[in-house]
Formats: structure tokens, sequence, C-alpha cells
């Protein structure tokens, strides 16, 4: 029997996973600790059971079986966000929700693992030939559906990831480099936009040296460099069509300093709270910044302040290791798995996750955009919570029939 778990049963993946729910429950505790918010904290264990079932369900689910209905559980995630844009409930501006119960489910956290599944069934059918454009604007297409869905909730730190998991899925397909570099030019020029003239000329440069050492033919890759400048300069336009508070959000990341007793003060409140906490922190319970309630709402999206400060360095550096822990044991399964379709879909999983991960503590940091993108494990948030742990027993899964074709 132990044999059997030695061979099959992905114990290590499982303890860091169980670690860092386990740090945010003890994170959204301490949050939430004086904050008079009620029962955030139960909620969150509550969740957390309900997660630990779904992971033993994902692990133990017939991997055949899971192939078959990964298109039928994609259809189902996406007439949810249809219909969450009809009758969902609107939270800090977003129409995510349905509300049960006293609690709220978050339809387009599901979407994300059944697009990585609908993705890695479809190329890796036999005939998915990416090399043919066809096949490749319909793994566009399975991605980018529930991404403009999402984004029209608005939840723009949402529908985000549904892009960059669709790039290290490409490449692990076999896309080739010009198909690559497609997909990021445009992405590069809107970014280099948003920060001004000088870092938009850049970008451009930048995917102008892609396009060209990547080419296939001349002509497409012109075609794809006009289309990468149009849309450098209309990132503008589609900035003042957003709503205000986002458009707050973007504008606290480039210079929060402007506005610190608006929106940049939670960008600069969790910089001050992850910088005080010195080499080991100021202990449980102890951090001014959490206990005082400088940052709103921390327990979401900003909860990586929480360890930051009353566990300090050491206490950041732990939850830095376990997701990179946790994200090299995704590459290694992929890497394992005789079956493409474990491969492509741990991929997929490791490319959500590792979005999540960069935005969130990059944003809590004051180096990425404050988007609204929570924490994988630790931030408060059932929805998120069941999806991330449901992935991780894909994980285990794929792992466990890593050897079968």
């Amino acid at each position: 029997m132990l044999d059997y778990f030695r061979e099959y049963f992905d114990y290590k993946i499982l303890a860091i996973a169980l670690a860092l729910a386990a740090i945010g429950l003890v994170s959204i505790y301490s949050a939430t600790y004086d904050a008079g918010v009620g029962m955030i904290f139960t909620r969150q264990a509550i969740w957390a059971t309900g997660a630990i079932v779904a992971l033993l369900v994902a692990t133990f689910f017939p991997l055949r079986t899971l192939q078959r209905i990964a298109f039928p559980l994609y259809g189902g995630t996406i007439v949810l966000l249809l219909i969450v844009l009809i009758v969902g409930r609107t939270i800090s501006g977003s129409k995510s929700w349905f509300g049960v119960g006293g609690m709220g489910i978050q339809p387009s956290e599901f979407a994300k693992v059944t697009t990585v599944l609908a993705l890695a069934a479809f190329l890796s059918r036999p005939t998915t030939n990416l090399a043919e454009a066809k096949h490749l604007f319909i793994a566009i297409g399975i991605a980018l559906l529930p991404m403009m869905m999402v984004f029209l909730q608005p939840d723009v730190g949402t529908s985000l990831v549904f892009l960059t998991l669709l790039i290290p899925v490409l490449y692990w397909s076999g896309a080739d480099n010009f198909t690559l570099a497609i997909i990021l030019s445009p992405m590069l020029a809107a970014f280099g936009a948003l920060l001004g003239t000088i870092p938009f000329i850049l970008a451009v440069l930048i995917s102008l040296a892609l396009l060209y050492y990547t080419k296939k033919n001349l002509f497409t890759a012109a075609a794809v460099f006009g289309l990468t400048i149009a849309i450098g300069l209309s990132v503008q336009a589609v900035f003042e069509r957003l709503p205000a508070y986002q458009q707050k959000r973007i504008v606290a990341f480039l210079n929060p300093e402007a506005d610190p007793l608006g929106s940049g003060y939670n960008v600069l409140q969790s910089k001050v709270a992850i910088g005080s906490g010195g080499l080991f922190g100021k202990g449980f319970l102890q951090g001014t910044q959490t206990q005082l309630n400088f940052i709103p709402e921390q327990w979401t999206d900003f909860i990586f302040c929480v360890p930051g400060e009353e566990f300090g360095f050491a206490g950041a550096s732990l939850v830095l290791i376990l997701f990179s822990a946790l994200l090299l044991r995704g590459i290694k399964i992929a890497g394992l798995s005789k079956n493409p379709f474990c491969g492509i879909a741990a991929i997929g999983i490791v490319g959500a996750l590792t979005t999540h991960v960069l935005i969130n503590i990059g944003m809590s940091m004051g180096i990425m955009p404050v988007i609204g993108i929570p924490l994988p494990f630790l931030s408060y948030g059932g929805s998120a919570l069941v999806a991330n742990m449901t992935m991780v027993g894909l994980l285990m899964n794929f792992f466990s029939n890593r050897k079968a074709y």
C-alpha cells in the first residue's frame, strides 16, 4: 500500500497546497481579527473544507472520462458566465457573482479550470495542427470567449488570466515562435502605451524585432506589425471607456504617490506593511497596518501584506518558496506525462496560477497594476479556493496517470 502511494499519489504537491491554504486561513484570521467584518474567517474555513473535497474528487476522477467531458464542462461555464451577466450580483463594480445562502459563487473562477481542460482536449487531438490557421484560431477562440465575457462584467484582472494561460499552452502544444510573437506583440504595445510615449516606442521596437526574426513571410509580419501599432494607439480611447474605479487603479499603478489618499492609498499602505515587517516580522496579530485596518479589505487582494508584516522577510519568503515549489512541480508533472492531454492541461494550470501569483504579489509591492486579482490559496474567496484546489487535484490526477498514453 505504501509503495502504491509513493508511485501514484503526489503527496508533495498536496502538502504544498495545504500549507498555502493554512497560511491563507491564518492570514485571513489576522486581517479580520479586529476589523468588525463578522464571519469572514468562518466562511473561508467552510469553503476550505469544500475545497479539499473538490481536490480529492479531481484527484481520483477517471482521466478518460475527464477528457471526454472537457467540452461539456466548458460549455456549462460559458452558460453560467452568460447568466451572471444578466442576473448576477454586483460587488465592487463587477457583476461577477451568484448569491447563494449568504455566500457568493463566482463562475469565472471555475471557467479558468474548464477553459484549460477544453484547450487541452482540443490541442491533444491527433488531427489538431497549429500550423493550420483554422486550428490556431479555434484554440485562441476557446480562450477569448470566456475572456471577453469576464471582461464585460467587468473584471479586467480575471479576464487577463485567460489570455496569459493561452501562451504557455500554445508553446507546449508546438506553436512556432512566429505564432507566439503575433500574440505577444499587441500585448507589449498596449502595455507600453499605458506607461507613456517612450515606453510605447520601445515596445513597438521590441515587437518589430520579434516579428522580423521569427517571421514566416514578410507580408504577414508587416500586417501584424501594423495591427500592433493600431492597438497601441487605441489604448487611450479604451482607457477612457473603462469604469472610473478601473481608471484609478491604472493611474495608481503608474504613479501611486499622485493620489496617496485615494487611488494610490492601498498600494502605499501595502508597501509600508511589507517593508515594516523586517526580517522576522512584528508577530502574529501584532502588525500595525494589519490590526489598525489601514488597508481596506486587506483579506482579499492585499493579503500578502499580512504575512509580510507579521512574519517579515522570512514569512514572505516562505510563501514565495511554496508557490515556486508548486509551480515547478506542475511543470515537472507536465514533462512526465505521456498523455498530451495531461501535459497541456498541467501547463495551462501552471500558467493560470503563475499569472495570479506574479500580478497579486507584484501589485502588493507596487510593481504591478492593481487590477483586483486574488492570491491563490491565501486571499479570501470561496470560489477561488475551490477552483485552485481543483487545479491541484487535477495535477495530482495527471501525476498518477503520467505513464498512461
